[in-house]
């Protein structure tokens, strides 16, 4: 069992390597004199030696991740210090993404736990009070509705405008989704809530009107893109929540600090997602292309994406054969 003595003898070593990474950060290595560039090294293979030693402790869970965590930023400072701008962020995306989308895999699930709870509660009190659309749609987007007439007509009309907006708006309810999360996460909860009682009431209203086919064929090729990615953002938000609420045997501020760092890397993959899926919701979603063709596109871009998220589960982040190389465990 790790002993607080053993931690506090430790932690001094973890906050200088989190230091030296927090100087190279956008700069690289090149910030960094050759006596520093020793120590990163050496508190490198040390922190990966601590890492062996706090994963064998079940009541350690939270030091394992800070120290994974920690890990993954000096590997990636330290190995891509002599890569291109441009091979950094293939990387990025490529690879560290998905660990770190794994990594809160569990928060990205709540939050679309509660879209999905608001989105089925709120499809239900509209299907058996129909009113109910009139509060949350109001008058005009109900009578629309009513008429069987879909409101996509001037996406179609203005679509280099129409897509520019789109990815705006997407974007902002995303940032605000992740920074909500310093609320507590009581902000980021609510617009997981608030976002998933509009698609339901929308879609049963669509329903109820002889409109669903038009509706989920319009939604299906950017939602696929469009609602994880607004997921995704929310976990982000969670991420922050949780080190503000629960930051375990870490002092406040060093659990939010790297909470803060994973969850803005976590952000960082929504904003291809929401700019390819604003291009297909002004240009391919509101067009007369057959219904078939649009539930392909959303078929293939949802694989797509499963693909690339689930490449992280090939690799459980830092491997234990890449902690163990660095040099074995400290006795505890």
């Amino acid at each position: 069992m790790i002993s607080t003595k053993w931690l506090q003898k430790r932690r001094p070593y973890w906050e200088r390597l989190e230091q030296t990474l927090q100087r190279a950060d956008g700069r690289g290595l090149r910030v960094l004199n050759r006596a520093e560039l020793r120590e990163l090294g050496a508190l490198y293979r040390q922190t990966a030696a601590d890492l062996s030693a706090v994963r064998v402790d079940g009541g350690s869970q939270q030091w394992t991740a800070y120290l994974n965590d920690l890990l993954g930023r000096a590997h990636n400072t330290i190995y891509s210090g002599t890569g291109t701008r441009a091979s950094a962020i293939v990387e990025f995306y490529a690879r560290t993404y998905p660990r770190i989308f794994r990594r809160n895999v569990s928060l990205c699930l709540l939050a679309f736990l509660l879209f999905v709870v608001a989105a089925i509660a709120s499809a239900l009190v509209t299907w058996f009070y129909p009113e109910f659309q009139n509060y949350v749609l109001g008058p005009q987007m109900v009578d629309t509705i009513h008429r069987r007439e879909m409101w996509t007509h001037s996406v179609v009309a203005v679509k280099p405008l129409a897509s520019s907006g789109i990815m705006t708006n997407n974007l902002s309810v995303s940032f605000m989704a992740f920074a909500a999360g310093i609320t507590a996460g009581i902000g980021t909860v609510y617009l997981m809530l608030t976002n998933g009682m509009l698609f339901g009431v929308i879609s049963t209203a669509c329903v109820m009107a002889g409109m669903g086919q038009q509706l989920f064929s319009f939604v299906a090729p950017h939602g696929v893109l469009e609602l994880p990615a607004i997921f995704i953002a929310g976990g982000a938000g969670l991420r922050i929540a949780q080190a503000l609420l629960f930051p375990g045997m870490m002092r406040r501020s060093t659990a939010l600090r790297g909470a803060g760092q994973d969850a803005v890397r976590l952000l960082l993959g929504c904003i291809p997602m929401l700019i390819v899926a604003g291009i297909i919701e002004g240009f391919l979603s509101p067009t007369s292309l057959p219904m078939s063709a649009k539930y392909a596109t959303a078929a293939a871009l949802f694989s797509a994406l499963v693909m690339w998220l689930g490449s992280a589960w090939k690799t459980k982040g830092l491997s234990q054969t890449e902690g163990a190389k660095f040099g074995s465990a400290p006795s505890a």
